[in-house]
Parts: C-alpha cells; sequence; structure tokens
C-alpha cells in the first residue's frame, strides 16, 4: 500500500496524482462503470472502501477487474468511511469509498462529518436509483445530496456520462486542495450502463475556487514584527500544520525565536513530544501549564488552528492580554472565534517559510528565557501525572499504562489511535509522538466508533508501522463487526481497551457536575471481549492488576496478528486536569500541585488540601496570624487570640 506522504499532492496544484490523461485507457470506449474505475486509477488511487448494493453493482463488477485497485470490504458503511479516513489521515492521500444508494448511502453521513470537521480528504461515491425515478420515493432513494450539503466541502450528482471524468477530476482536486475535505458524487445507475469514451483531463477548470496559497508579504513582515516584540509568545498549534506538511518550518521557527508550543488534539505529533519548546496539549483536558501559558501569554501565533471551545474555554476570559496572529489556509476561519490583529490567509508551510526567511534577514534573537523560565516553574509545579499520587492503590491506573505504552512504542514507526472519551484524553496527554500523521483522532465530531476503523485503514495506508488503537469498552462496541475485516485481510492492529464498564466520559460529568446521578452510563453487561476475540480469530488478554500491565503490553506488541487487551480500570477514575464547560481556561480542576503534596486541587465535592508547612516559605507567619497573611495579605479580619468586633462581652457572637 501507500507509504506516508509528507510533501503536498500533486492534486493541490491542480494535477492528477496519478498517470491523469497518459494512462493507458485513455480513448477506449466503455460503460460509465468502467469510467468511475479508469478515473480512479488515473488520480492514481490503489485503495477503496466500500460496502456494494444494487445501485452500485455496476461499479462494483468493474472493480473485479482492475489490477491497480484494491478495495477493502467493511462490515458497515459507516466503517467503510472511517476506514477511508484513518487511510488518508496516516497517508495524506484522498481516501476513497464506494456504497450503494438509500441505507448504504445515509450510513455514511457519520464518517463524513468526522472527516468534514477534521477536514479530512475524502471521496465518496455512492450509487443512485436511474435518473428517470429520482423524486418518486423508488426503492432504497435517498437524497444523498441533500442530506449531506451541510458536512461535505462539495457534492455533485452526475447528470451524464459526459460530465463524469471531470466531475473526478474535480473532486479529487477539491478534496485534497486548500483547506482539505470530504467530497461526494453520487452517480445515477443508469449513466454507469451508458457507453462513452474514457477522456481524463489533467486540469481543472473551477473559476470560483481559487484557494488562496501565498501568504500576503505585508502581513508576513508585520507578524515577524510583532513576535519579535513579544515577551511571552505561545505557538498555538492545529491539525493545519499536519495538513499542508509544516512540521519542518513550524519546528525551525520554534527552534530560533524560542517559542514555546501548544497543540490541540489535531495537532498532536505536529511538533516533537521531545523538542523542550513542546508543552503540550491545551484546553478542557490540557495541562494547567499549557492553560496557565495560554492565559498569561501577550502573543498567540494561531497555525491551523479554529479556535475550538474546547481550547478556549469561557471566550470573554481566554488570552485575555495577548494580541493574536491567525494563519489559516481558510479565510472563514480568520476573526470567526477570537479577534485577530494581524490575519493572514494561505498554506502554513509557505507561510511559516516566509516568516522564517524574515526573521533569519532581520537577525531576530530570542529574548523568550524569563517567559520559558516562568513555564518551566508551572511545568514543575503542576505535572500531569505524579508517582506520588495514590488514587487507586491495588487497582490499574490509566496513566501509568498510557505511559508504558507510550515508552514501549517505536516513535518512528507507530501510529497511535484513538476512540472518543476518557481513554482518547489519557492517550493524548500521556502517548508521546515525534512526527506528524502518528497520532488519529476524532476531534471536531467526538464520534465514538471512529478509531477502530479508522485503525484499519491507518494500517491498511502504513503496513510497516505498528497500529494501536486506544478504546473504551463503550466506543469500541459500536464498531466492533470491524475485527472481521482486520481478520480476513490480515491487518495486524492492536486493540488496547481502557475498560470502566461504563460510558466514562459521561459517567465523569454526572459524579462531578450532576449529583452522581449516573442516568444510563453503567455498561453492566459488557460482553467478554477475549471471547470476542476469539470467535474473530484474534488473539487476546485480559489484566486486572498493576503488576500486569508491562508484560501484557509487550505480548499485545509482540502479536504478529491483531490482537486484543482489555484492561480494567476503575469506573470512578476521572481524566484531570479539566476545565469544567462554560468555565475559564485558567479555571483548572484536578491539576495536580506538587506544592502541597502532589494531591488533586480544587475536584468538586472534595475539599482543597492544606499547605504542607515544610513546603511553605511563609508556613509559620501563617500559623502564627491563622492563616490570613499568605491567602490574602489585605484581609482586616480578626487575628489568632482576637475578638471579633460584633462579639458581645461574654464572648459570644449576636
Amino acid at each position: 500500500m501507500s507509504e506516508r506522504k509528507q510533501d503536498k499532492h500533486a492534486s493541490t496544484a491542480g494535477q492528477p496524482r496519478g498517470l491523469g490523461s497518459k494512462n493507458p485507457k485513455q480513448g477506449e470506449e466503455m460503460i460509465g462503470a468502467q469510467a468511475v474505475v479508469a478515473s480512479l486509477e488515473a488520480e492514481g488511487v490503489d485503495l477503496v472502501f466500500g460496502y456494494p448494493g444494487g445501485q452500485a453493482i455496476k461499479i462494483y463488477d468493474a472493480l473485479y477487474d482492475s489490477k491497480q485497485l484494491h478495495h477493502v470490504l467493511s462490515r458497515h458503511e459507516q466503517d467503510a468511511v472511517q476506514e477511508a479516513d484513518g487511510y488518508a489521515r496516516a497517508t495524506g492521500n484522498v481516501g476513497v469509498v464506494i456504497v450503494t444508494s438509500g441505507p448504504g448511502a445515509t450510513n455514511t453521513v457519520t464518517g463524513i462529518a468526522t472527516a468534514y470537521m477534521d477536514s479530512v480528504p475524502l471521496v465518496v461515491i455512492t450509487g443512485q436509483v436511474p435518473r428517470g425515478v429520482i423524486g418518486t420515493d423508488s426503492f432504497q432513494e435517498s437524497d444523498i445530496v441533500g442530506i449531506t450539503m451541510p458536512v461535505v466541502k462539495h457534492s455533485f450528482l452526475l447528470q451524464s456520462t459526459d460530465e463524469l471524468t471531470s466531475t473526478f477530476r474535480e473532486a479529487f482536486h477539491i478534496a485534497a486542495s486548500g483547506r482539505p475535505g470530504p467530497v461526494l458524487i453520487d452517480i445515477p445507475s443508469d449513466i454507469l450502463s451508458e457507453k462513452m469514451v474514457f477522456n481524463y483531463p489533467d486540469k481543472v477548470n473551477l473559476p470560483s475556487y481559487r484557494p488562496t496559497y501565498r501568504g500576503n508579504a505585508k502581513q508576513i513582515r508585520a507578524a515577524v514584527q510583532r513576535i519579535q516584540r513579544a515577551e511571552r509568545p505561545v505557538l498555538y498549534v492545529g491539525g493545519g500544520v499536519i495538513s499542508s506538511g509544516a512540521a519542518d518550518e513550524l519546528v525551525e521557527l520554534a527552534n530560533a525565536l524560542q517559542l514555546p508550543v501548544v497543540t490541540t488534539l489535531m495537532g498532536k505529533g505536529a511538533f516533537p513530544a521531545s523538542n523542550p519548546l513542546n508543552i503540550g496539549p491545551v484546553g478542557m483536558h490540557g495541562s494547567k501549564y499549557a492553560n496557565l501559558a495560554m492565559t498569561e501569554s501577550d502573543l498567540i501565533i494561531a497555525c491551523g488552528a479554529r479556535f475550538s471551545d474546547r481550547v478556549t474555554g469561557k471566550l470573554s476570559e481566554f488570552a485575555p492580554h495577548a494580541d493574536v496572529i491567525h494563519i489559516d489556509i481558510d479565510p472563514a476561519e480568520i476573526g470567526k472565534i477570537r479577534k485577530v490583529q494581524i490575519p493572514i490567509v494561505g498554506d502554513l508551510r509557505g507561510v511559516l517559510a516566509g516568516i522564517n526567511e524574515a526573521v533569519s534577514k532581520a537577525g531576530a534573537k530570542p529574548i523568550t528565557a524569563p517567559w520559558l523560565a516562568q513555564i518551566a516553574e508551572w511545568r514543575r509545579r503542576f505535572p500531569f501525572y505524579h508517582s506520588d499520587l495514590v488514587e487507586d492503590p491495588g487497582r490499574i491506573v490509566p496513566e501509568t499504562v498510557m505511559q508504558k505504552l507510550s515508552r514501549k512504542l517505536d516513535p518512528e514507526h507507530s501510529i497511535v489511535v484513538t476512540e472518543v472519551g476518557q481513554h482518547q484524553m489519557w492517550a493524548a496527554q500521556f502517548i508521546d509522538r515525534e512526527k506528524p500523521r502518528t497520532f488519529i483522532s476524532s476531534g471536531g465530531l467526538g464520534t465514538m466508533g471512529f478509531g477502530f476503523p479508522a485503525a484499519i485503514g491507518a494500517a491498511f495506508g502504513c503496513p510497516d508501522d505498528q497500529v494501536v488503537c486506544v478504546a473504551g469498552d463503550g466506543s469500541f462496541q459500536m464498531n466492533s463487526q470491524e475485527m472481521a475485516t482486520a481478520a480476513i485481510n490480515g491487518v495486524p492492529v492492536k486493540v488496547l481497551i481502557l475498560d470502566n464498564r461504563a460510558l466514562g466520559m459521561v459517567h465523569q460529568w454526572q459524579k462531578l457536575f450532576y449529583n452522581e446521578r449516573y442516568s444510563f452510563t453503567e455498561l453492566s453487561a459488557n460482553p467478554d471481549f477475549c471471547k470476542l476475540a476469539d470467535a474473530y480469530s484474534w488473539k487476546s488478554r485480559r489484566i486486572t492488576a498493576p503488576e500486569e500491565v508491562d508484560a501484557a503490553l509487550d505480548e499485545m506488541l509482540a502479536c504478529e496478528g491483531p490482537f486484543l487487551l482489555d484492561v480494567a480500570i476503575p469506573d470512578d477514575q476521572n481524566v484531570f486536569p479539566m476545565v469544567a464547560p462554560g468555565a475559564a481556561m485558567s479555571d483548572v480542576l484536578g491539576a495536580i500541585d506538587v506544592a502541597v503534596g502532589a494531591v488533586r486541587t480544587d475536584v468538586p465535592g472534595q475539599p482543597a488540601p492544606a499547605p504542607e508547612p515544610e513546603k511553605s516559605p511563609c508556613a509559620k507567619i501563617d500559623a502564627q496570624f491563622g492563616g490570613r497573611w499568605e491567602s490574602d495579605p489585605e484581609d482586616k479580619g480578626p487575628r489568632e487570640g482576637e475578638q471579633p468586633e460584633d462579639a458581645d462581652v461574654e464572648g459570644e457572637s449576636r
């Protein structure tokens, strides 16, 4: 299968990635179904995911003769899209899906919406009822173009064989260029039977679609000048860095000016975890030190990030002291959420290269040493996890499982894919990534059931890399039937289930904010996952004790075929730190504070821990004056040994 791509596709510049008009079928007479297959071949496609049905049967008949296209039969149309999505994220290529009409088409909607929210390039081909009966509620008819219109970058309903090849050329160009996204092609089945002469175009003619790639030179100069003056800058990095292949340019800029880097969920892997300037994930489940850095910054340099509510928290209190430089290829994102002082529309790779060149010419020097020292102090004081923290003695702690997995994976030859929930956040917090396209997760839509099929797609695209899916027991059960797809195709994907027998994230919210009213979030009737694995001819193991973790991880990673590891964790385990919904980013719950003894602070329902005297430089004075001075120097209330002003002569309050 395809190797992972780091460079921009030829289709970005308007050319097919494959042979295009030079393919050997050019000029041949064929039917529409054969032209669909030939168009995919002309685009350089070698892998297709899908599920056949009546209105797509002619395409599948034509696929039977293709020597270039390998088809992966999923067990559900949603999974076909999510497998193509994982393939696209891991390789940078356009993922391709073929399904039939009606329920086949409507089953793709969640997968398409997932790709749309995370800017993933897909081409989804749906069969449709014949043109003559469209609109008559024919058997297995659905208006899939109308249904998906809000969640596609563009869509086509073919009306003639005359427009078939140009439509495919345009679809691949639109999907991969600019801000990537899914494109849908709906093909009435009678078109698939009509004869035509196959002529595949190399170029596209879309006057209304002209993505801006070159950033404005004046704006780039203004950005450099502002960066040079910033005393507390932060590089805020999103998935656009990965889509544009701009990771090297990002590292160059950060190193040159010693700029700290925070990442979104989509941006994980865009900046090496081993670089000391990487201060990791930010936002609702980001670290307290990363959130503090954003809150106290005087300049945010947003690179391919969209200021999601999961990052900003309460918007009116988000980074109140900061100017914003926002670089994005999609002009609609700039200024949509946060006011921007210096907007730059363009491809990140080119814009960051221009900024680096201007920085070099200006001879700019880093001035961030005091700022980095402050962040280092926050980082020391508020770590994600601490070995002295013992919340669940004798039970497996998910943070340590993720830490151990991270250490055992080869950072150069592994891909981690997650489902959605608590396990997703633990993976984002504790699994280190050094390269782009090695951490795959559903961000914008938060699709439970995405991770496992996406991991299969990633494994198809990158067969030389070890692919591990970190899942929850709730998410995994949404699409566990894809175990058959992995087994039949010999895909050695590994699934690690953090099994708390609950819908963990919702369960956590119910615990913290809904008075422990656990309404329908407990999964007490889970299957025996090891027996399920055996039914699909997978290897498996279940563990329940901390001392089993290392050996179980080694067994999983060493297995030549697919493997399921069921890890039992407590159902009351929470993901911390956490910013409560609607709260400011600086208002962090459950962060560890080593200044008070490596305990979690500000957890709802728990009293705040008292400072340990030996760790407080003001401890003796603080105790002498009734614990008032350190917490509030302006407090004028009664001190130890004093009588309250409103006390009566008997010493009792009125």
